[in-house]
This record gives C-alpha cells, structure tokens and sequence, in this order.
C-alpha cells in the first residue's frame, strides 16, 4: 500500500529554507550589531523586538515541523514493517501447503502408497488446498476493499449460515462439538450479502479458535437487539487481547505482540476484512478483551431482515447447538 510523500517532503523543504534564512539574517544581525552592542543594550528599537519575536516564533514553528516529521517517520516505519510481517505472512501460508503438496505427490509418483496411507494422505492434501484457498480469499478480499463491488443484500437466516460455518471449523480443527457452540434466539435472519458474511464470520470463528489454545471452548450467539437490529457474538477463552491493541487490531497488516505471532500464523487482514465488509452491510463490529489471558468477545450489530420475507436457506447445514 503506497503512501503520499508529497506532505513529508514540502514540509521537510520549508523547514530547511526557514532554518537557512533564520541563520543568514542572525548572522547579518550579529555582524552589524558589533559595535553597537552597547546601544542595543541601552535602547533596543521596535524593530529588534520584532526580529527577535519573529526569530523565537520561527523557531518554534521549526521544533514543532521536526516534531510531526518525525512522527510520520515513525509512522511511516512501522506501516513498512507491517507490510513486511504480511509478505512474510503470506510466502509462509503459501510455501508450507505447496511444500506438503509435493511431498504427497512425490510419495505417490514412487509407488502405490496402500489405500489406507492413500485414504490419509488425499485427505492432507486436501486441507493443504483448503489452506490455500484460504489465504488467497483473503489477500482477495483485502484487494477488493480499495475496489469495492456493490454488496448484493439477501435475507439470509443465521442459523442456517452460522450453524454451517460452525460445522466447517469442526471439521477443520477435528472438534468436538461441546468445544464450539452455537445458541440462535429464534429464526433470526439479517439482510446482507451471503458470500461477504460468509467471510466475516468465517474469519471471527477461525481467529475464536486459533487463539483458544489447546483448550478450545468458543460460544456463538445470536440474539435480537431493538425492532430491526441483531447482535452476534463470537467468545472465546483464549489468549485475550492487550486492551491498548483493541483499536489497532482492525488496522490491516496488524498482528499481535511476537509471543502470539510464533504460536498463531496469519496474515493480519482477517479482522480488518471483517470490519470493511460488516460496514458495507451497514454493521459495525466490536472487539472487547478483559486483557493477556482472559480471552476475548467480539461482538456484530447487523439489519435484521423484514420478516414478510421468506429466509433463503444456504445449500449445506449443519445442526449446532
């Protein structure tokens, strides 16, 4: 993501061509004033009271233009090493699938592995494509956020799309189903667009189990809020989050301190895809964490569907508690 240089370095010029004639006129004052030390001692006129206001003014304006330079630089040098974290990121969930793929395929170009070797090692490949496809959804769906398609509003029964995801993870992660739950008020449905809320709440549950460690117990609820509105939270007990990072965590390219990092792989454009895309559905998205080790609740205020609508069901449902 390319950033403007235009502002830094106006600013930057200004800054060198006042400090230059704030330089040339002291020392044309001082060269003058040298025999006349005493005089201005004695007598300063108005028009030294205004060259020294003028100068301590400069001055000022200078410190305070190398202060916000400077600040930009920091900026500016940690959006670079986001970006470099995200190109680590994604050669790391590309090479590690693609290396697996030509393992399997290595092993089966040497021989018939036996069906029940067959049978495991067509199923791994077939997680390593997932992953990959994953991940090549995401950088997607980031790409598509600076050239946004007009979202395609449908009513869209939650229990029906959230049980469905629900079933997806279990398979992903090989859960039992007491350690993801889902709990729907109702035949709650929202007006939005499937395949976009398909991605935000695959991204949400993904992270809730990620980063529920070894334990994994993550709660999705779905519950009215008002007359036309429907809250859906996604809990879990995992590592939580700082609270100085809740702000910083829909930034895209961002990611946690480097101990979450080495445990959890990731892009850092989950949740900055899920917030552009709950927005576009007139939404908004909430993170909250009591701090490190207390895990944390996010929380989806959608439209809820007019009810004289009937529900599209999705094609594939799985039953969720």
């Amino acid at each position: 993501m390319r950033r403007s240089i235009g502002l830094p370095l106006t600013i930057g010029i200004v800054l060198v061509v006042l400090a230059l004639a704030l330089a040339v006129g002291w020392n044309v004052l001082v060269v003058r004033g040298v025999g006349e030390v005493r005089e201005v001692a004695e007598s300063l006129s108005g028009t030294h009271w205004l060259l020294l206001s003028l100068g301590t003014l400069f001055y000022a304006l200078l410190i305070a233009g190398l202060a916000l330079l400077c600040a930009w630089l920091v900026r500016e040098m940690r959006h670079s090493q986001r970006q470099q974290a995200f190109l680590d990121a994604v050669t790391h969930e590309m090479k590690t699938p693609l290396a697996s793929l030509r393992l399997y395929l290595d092993t089966f170009a040497r021989g018939d592995p036996g069906e029940q070797h067959r049978r495991d090692f067509l199923g791994r490949m077939r997680s390593d494509v997932d992953r990959l496809e994953r991940t090549v959804d995401q950088v997607l769906a980031a790409a598509r956020a600076a050239r946004a398609r007009p979202a395609q509003p449908d009513r869209i029964a939650l229990r029906d799309l959230l049980g469905a995801l629900i079933g997806e993870a279990r398979d992903q992660y090989g859960l039992a189903e007491e350690a993801l739950r889902l709990h729907v008020d109702g035949d709650l449905a929202v007006l939005g667009d499937r395949e976009e809320l398909s991605l935000v709440f695959r991204n949400l549950i993904d992270n809730a189990v990620k980063y529920s460690g070894a334990n994994v117990d993550v709660r999705v609820r779905a519950a009215g809020e008002g007359e036309s509105g429907v809250r859906i939270d996604i809990e879990d007990r995992g590592v939580g989050i700082p609270r100085e990072e809740l702000r910083r965590i829909f930034q895209p390219f961002y990611r946690a301190g480097a101990n979450v990092q080495r445990r959890v792989k990731g892009l850092g454009l989950g949740l900055f895809i899920v917030r552009f895309l709950v927005r576009r559905q007139g939404g908004r998205v909430e993170a909250r964490s009591e701090g490190p080790g207390r895990g944390a609740r996010f929380a989806v205020w959608l439209r809820a569907a007019p009810a004289a609508v009937p529900a599209r069901r999705g094609a594939a449902t799985v039953a969720a508690r």
